[in-house]
């Protein structure tokens, strides 16, 4: 049995989330895989009945589960300098080393390019974004009004175990090619450290084609010519900037799902934010959560030997495909005219 949490996180997540879980659900009923579910409190919901948007009895019982579905934090409206509201930082505190965000175009729906279907993977345990990355202290500082510092982080830890991740996914995905992006010829010693494990763990792969593309280079030719991509691996900050880039090739971040893994854990977590704006009209598209759910099972399914758990993500990603594809029942950014729970329920009963 599975134990994955449920968190609604804030705004729109207190209504996509719900509708992830059911179509979770009506999966894993089809395929016999049984789930232990587990409802567990953060963000403003947390702070207004716990006083804190990450509370303690949430990590501790995030520590006993397989993974767990959340909701966007709407951490951007939470007060400053008051540590009670903060962005909680779960990828921090359970090692989720890898982000794994999917694009996909589909043939109804508007996109910048067709035929588009890569994986992206971004490290995001190091880097150059210090608050994840530092134990103690900052992770820059201004030693006067005229100097700003930062720091970069990559280890060969780091960098060989999401090249892993990458290999694996391709390997297990039926894809053919895995693609690094670093900067070496400028930065010698991190990006040369990144592509230099990248290299290693390729070699254990010679069933998949890899090669290594220059970040600024991969930026043109991703708007340019997307479908030459399969999977694509890189380091923390260039993968913030080039899966947005990705996102915005398909139709924008109420495509975009992602998944975030460590060495036993995962969490389903869309891109898209919190959307304050249209919170509480039931217009939210589910899309991104859906799918990002149906991976959080795929992953478990790989790491924990169970096939129910892949062929229920098999009927997820069905399901979706057919929804899509009948366009009958989509939200409003996808043309149509459902609410969030009638496309939700729509992806559950094509299940």
């Amino acid at each position: 049995m599975l134990k994955i949490g449920i968190l609604l996180g804030d705004d729109i997540g207190l209504e996509v989330v719900p509708e992830c879980v059911k179509v979770m659900k009506a999966a894993a009923a089809k395929t016999g895989l049984e789930i232990e579910w587990q409802p567990l409190p953060i963000g403003r919901k947390a702070h207004e009945a716990l006083g804190h948007t990450m509370p303690a009895s949430t990590v501790e019982a995030l520590a006993g589960v397989d993974g767990w579905v959340q909701g966007p934090i709407g951490h951007n409206v939470y007060p400053r300098n008051d540590p009670t509201w903060i962005n909680p930082p779960l990828r921090k505190k359970f090692e989720l080393f890898a982000n794994i965000k999917p694009v996909k175009s589909y043939p109804n729906l508007p996109s910048l390019h067709k035929n588009v279907d890569i994986v992206f993977l971004r490290e995001t345990t190091e880097g150059m974004q210090s608050s994840s990355v530092v134990f103690a202290g900052a992770g820059e500082f201004r030693p006067n009004d005229e100097i700003s510092i930062g720091m970069r982080v990559v280890t060969r830890k780091g960098a060989n175990r999401v090249a892993r991740e990458a290999f694996e996914i391709a390997r297990t995905g039926g894809r053919k090619k895995v693609t690094a992006l670093h900067k070496e010829p400028v930065y010698r010693l991190v990006c040369g450290m990144f592509a230099e494990e990248c290299r290693k763990v390729a070699k254990e792969y010679p069933d998949i084609q890899f090669e290594e593309v220059l970040i600024d280079g991969f930026a043109m030719k991703l708007v340019m010519k997307p479908q030459q991509y399969d999977v694509v691996v890189t380091t923390n900050q260039f993968g913030d900037i080039v899966t947005d880039e990705g996102a915005g090739i398909v139709g924008g971040l109420g495509l975009a799902p992602g998944l975030v893994v460590g060495e036993r854990q995962a969490m389903a977590q869309a891109t898209h934010g919190s959307a304050p704006d249209i919170a509480g009209q039931n217009i939210a598209n589910p899309y991104a959560m859906i799918m990002s759910g149906k991976m959080l099972l795929e992953w478990l399914g790989r790491k924990r030997g169970e096939p129910r758990a892949v062929e229920a993500a098999r009927l997820i990603e069905t399901a979706v495909d057919q929804v899509i594809a009948q366009a009958e029942h989509l939200t409003g950014d996808l043309g149509g005219k459902a609410s969030t729970t009638e496309m939700g329920d729509a992806i559950a009963a094509a299940v």
